[in-house]
């Protein structure tokens, strides 16, 4: 048994949802979801088979995401994940939950634009995901001024009033 650390390789600005699910129809429910939850959305999706031909699975609307979705998902080789990359200018808080209802998603490890590690357990045969470090460590607690700021924040994005 081996624990590795593997870096996801993306772009600074482009997002990703990564999951686990249990079949291999989950690459065509998927690709259905995002594309009728946001009109005219890119993304990219691969998803790790662990049976049969134990191939990486991929579908998608945007040739660099579906790239980008392919060779992460294929340096993970974990069992049964999925990666999905959002283009520039979509998000995952406008389909994480459509994802979550998808009947074979049994979890979700992180959506995020962040720099991004993934902890995997080499048992042989296979590989599995223990666990993302997603962004930095915390290096404080917020204060009175970092609450106005963040407020702001969120407002300027369009997400409040």
């Amino acid at each position: 048994m081996e624990v590795k650390n593997i870096r996801i390789e993306k772009p600074d600005e482009i997002n990703f949802i990564l999951g686990q699910s249990h079949f291999i129809k989950t690459v065509e429910d998927i690709h259905e979801v995002l594309v009728s939850s946001v009109p005219g959305i890119k993304f990219g999706l691969a998803f790790c088979e662990a049976s049969g031909k134990c191939l990486v699975r991929w579908s998608g609307t945007d040739d660099t995401m579906i790239e980008l979705a392919k060779q992460n998902a294929y340096e993970l080789r974990t069992g049964h994940a999925f990666i999905i990359f959002l283009g520039e200018g979509f998000f995952p808080i406008n389909v994480l939950n459509q994802i979550k209802a998808v009947p074979e998603v049994c979890h979700i490890f992180c959506a995020t634009a962040n720099t991004t590690d993934v902890v995997v357990m080499d048992v042989g045969e296979g590989r599995a995901i223990l666990g993302v470090a997603d962004g930095n460590r915390s290096a404080g607690i917020e204060g009175e001024e970092d609450i106005d700021c963040r407020k702001k924040f969120v407002r300027l994005l369009g997400y409040k009033k």
